[in-house]
């Protein structure tokens, strides 16, 4: 009778505790399925014009409470950077900046006249790019060490697709008011990606597409520079591989002068072998930065002291000089030709601000500091707008020539000022001295900073990493080099957005694990200790939705994992047969639509239909008001747990849930 009351007395106790953890779970439970209802859609929108139009997002109203004077000086720093940095500026910094500004200087000067010549321009609208953009940036930016002006890729882009308009050698100066007009649309649209915190559209060229378009552009921009290398008077105007060297085969059955070819590749040589010194030895960041205007002025007395334009050798002629003009008159808003010079400024902003905001960026996280996005865009956007109204092109930030302002030590901005004015007093003083400047010098410094562009390491270390982007990759390299500049950047786009598609329909199901000792699970192909509790299976999906486009997949291969487990289980003549128990982790899905919802309810009906329990665990806030309000949750029992210990721990007895 002792025995008898002793278990009697322990089964209470057993009892007890059973139900005290049930209730421990009932509880547990509750906290997802009483969740507040989330916010709605006009909400959200609000929130998000809130925090993408104000300066400063929810912060803004704060400043309300601020006295004006305050408020005034936020909102003006906020707008002008250089009103916040300015006021602990010493001459110390100044030293570093003027150094660096000049240094600069004698890089851009040569590299702007080579790169107007590619944007088939007058060699002065290149150094006007060098004077006004890089002030405006210098009270606008917030990146230190970024060095304004014309870069390669951008003027070949904006070359080839303006050429297709207008024909820059018959009708120059039509040509250049289209220029003019695509910069100021440039201008425009990069302003109102950062006004509007529209950031993220320059991330639809992936960095791997970024790394195979820049690699084929190098390339043509290369093949292109071969007419001023050699001395060719006619040249194709397309921009594809097979085109150029055509162009380059037929000029070679023409005579043609040797001497700006040996004269353009001395000089290219010594440029490299300087390159080269200055990477051995980092105290010689200057020899590089000026080997450019050394080809440039030893080049100019070479044929002004030997005669050598009589000769054959191509020169640059006459350079306009004086302050840049006003130009806002050559805007032409009005005619055919407005749409796709509206189409070409907004590829040319989001190429000219990828370049920029990643070089800014790799930069500012080697100096310690955050570069703001937005911000660059309005002050790269409001630079290119009074540009086009001062006869620039489109300018941004370039690779070569910001490693060498951050290799000279440059401390702020004040580096772009130094530079845009030492181009200036060039532009007053001395553009009649490069009259005699031969064509082939500029084509020597343009190829000179191209090895920059290719970057083969990347491409390998993309290729081990992910074969998807390297196809992107690859379709960028191949789309520029055989077809066009924009061809290129929509295969690269097209294989960017239909790699985001694929991941999207075809998301990926884990099945989960315990791991031995703990209370987690794991996908049991990644954590092969992990173990299969009998009866059970669990599966997480990999999506951040659960939408039309993927939910039958879903749906069908957790029904075939399910069919499979069950074959697997009877072959193997088990005593606790097949599965019991369904458990869908949703701790990564964030969202979920209609179709979603019915593919759930389906395979609820199929599993039931096998006698097979079906449970959800760790729903996300918009998931589980969405699964209630479509009575999903009523339909399977309520099974709905904070965790997938929890659910495994309430749908089963103790033996089924312990390992």
């Amino acid at each position: 009778m002792a025995s008898s009351a002793i278990i009697g007395s322990s089964s209470n106790v057993q009892e007890m505790l059973d139900l005290e953890q049930n209730n421990h779970l009932n509880e547990r439970a509750r906290w997802v399925l009483d969740a507040p209802k989330p916010p709605g859609p006009w909400h959200e929108l609000l929130d998000c014009v809130k925090e993408n139009v104000l300066p400063h997002g929810n912060k803004f109203l704060s400043l309300r409470n601020q006295p004006g004077m305050k408020r005034a000086v936020s909102l003006l720093q906020g707008i002008f950077p250089v009103l916040g940095w300015c006021r602990n500026y010493k001459a110390t910094k100044f030293k570093n900046d003027l150094l660096a500004g000049l240094t600069l200087a004698s890089l851009s000067i040569p590299q702007s006249i080579g790169y107007a010549t590619l944007a088939k321009l007058d060699p002065q609208y290149g150094l006007y790019t060098s004077v006004v953009p890089p002030l405006i940036y210098a009270i606008m930016g917030t990146s230190r060490e970024i060095a304004i002006g014309p870069v390669a890729v951008v003027s070949l882009l904006l070359s080839s697709m303006i050429q297709k308009l207008e024909d820059p050698l018959a009708n120059p100066i039509s040509y250049r008011k289209l220029v003019l007009t695509a910069t100021f649309f440039a201008g425009a649209f990069q302003a109102a990606f950062g006004l509007f915190r529209l950031g993220f559209l320059v991330d639809f060229l992936s960095h791997a597409s970024i790394v195979g378009f820049m690699a084929g552009a190098a390339i043509v921009i290369g093949l292109q520079q071969l007419k001023g290398l050699i001395g060719i008077t006619h040249f194709t105007n397309k921009t594809d591989i097979i085109s150029v060297l055509k162009a380059v085969l037929k000029s070679v059955h023409h005579p043609w002068n040797p001497l700006n070819f040996i004269l353009g590749c001395s000089f290219l040589s010594f440029i490299l072998i300087t390159r080269f010194l200055g990477r051995r030895n980092t105290k010689l960041f200057w020899l590089p930065a000026i080997a450019p205007l050394i080809s440039v002025v030893l080049s100019t007395l070479i044929v002004y002291l030997t005669g050598a334009d009589k000769h054959g050798v191509k020169i640059v002629k006459h350079i306009n000089g004086g302050i840049n003009p006003s130009s806002v008159h050559d805007l032409q808003f009005h005619g055919q030709n407005v749409g796709e010079l509206a189409r070409i400024g907004l590829i040319l902003a989001v190429v000219a601000l990828t370049e920029a905001i990643a070089v800014g960026r790799s930069i500012a996280s080697m100096r310690g500091y955050h570069l703001d996005g937005n911000k660059e865009m309005v002050a790269m956007g409001f630079m290119n707008v009074i540009g086009s109204f001062t006869s620039c092109y489109v300018a941004t930030g370039s690779f070569s020539r910001s490693a060498v302002n951050f290799s000279a030590g440059c401390e702020s901005t004040v580096s772009n000022i130094v530079m845009a004015i030492t181009v200036l007093i060039s532009l007053q003083l001395f553009t009649s001295l490069l009259y005699y400047t031969p064509i082939a010098i500029l084509a020597s410094i343009i190829l000179s900073a191209l090895p920059g562009l290719i970057d083969l390491h990347e491409v390998q270390k993309i290729w081990k990493i992910d074969k998807l982007d390297f196809l992107a990759c690859i379709g960028a390299f191949f789309g520029v080099l055989f077809a066009s500049v924009e061809i290129g950047l929509l295969a690269a786009v097209t294989i960017s957005f239909a790699k985001v598609i694929i991941i999207s329909i075809r998301p990926g199901v884990e099945c989960l694990g315990r791991l031995p000792g703990t209370d987690l699970f794991c996908d049991v192909n990644q954590y092969p200790v992990a173990v299969n509790t009998p009866g059970i299976l669990i599966f997480r999906i990999k999506s951040a939705l659960l939408c039309f486009a993927n939910a039958n997949f879903v749906r069908q291969r957790i029904m075939g994992w399910v069919i499979e487990e069950n074959e697997h289980e009877e072959s193997e003549e088990k005593a606790q047969g097949t599965i019991q128990l369904v458990v869908l982790d949703m701790s990564s899905l964030m969202n979920i639509d209609t179709s979603g919802i019915a593919s759930l309810e389906e395979l609820h009906k199929i599993l039931a239909s096998k006698g097979i329990q079906l449970a959800i665990a760790n729903p996300r806030w918009k998931v589980i008001d969405k699964l209630r309000l479509a009575k999903f949750v009523d339909k399977i029992g309520g099974k709905v747990f904070l965790t997938v210990g929890e659910a495994i721990d309430a749908c089963l007895n103790p033996k089924m849930a312990t390992i």
